[in-house]
């Protein structure tokens, strides 16, 4: 098990994500945007770079929706390899055998 203090954090991290995710794209938009003065530009990367750091998505760790472990995860169930094969050996995920040849 994780320690609850580093879930506690990527959890603040993906609320923080999801409050800024308009804001940040909208900026995004502007610094990328040609069309736009090379002021303006500059402005928007200014005002992106006063975003909180733990509001940018790539900060957030993948965890184990279970143990709470960094590594190891499958995205397709949330889930770490320990916890996925101990779930997978008692039958709770289905059509999900073990392989035997």
């Amino acid at each position: 098990m994780a320690k609850k203090s580093a879930i506690q954090k990527n959890q603040k991290r993906e609320r923080l994500a999801k409050k800024y995710a308009s804001k940040r794209a909208r900026l995004k938009a502007i610094a990328k945007d040609e069309s736009q003065s090379p002021e303006e530009r500059f402005n928007a990367r200014l005002k992106l770079a006063e975003l909180p750091r733990n509001s940018s998505p790539t900060r957030i760790r993948l965890r184990c929706g279970l143990s709470g472990r960094p590594r190891g995860n499958y995205r397709k169930f949330k889930l770490s390899r320990i916890a996925l094969r101990d779930l997978a050996s008692t039958g709770q995920i289905p059509g999900m055998v073990k392989s035997s040849w």
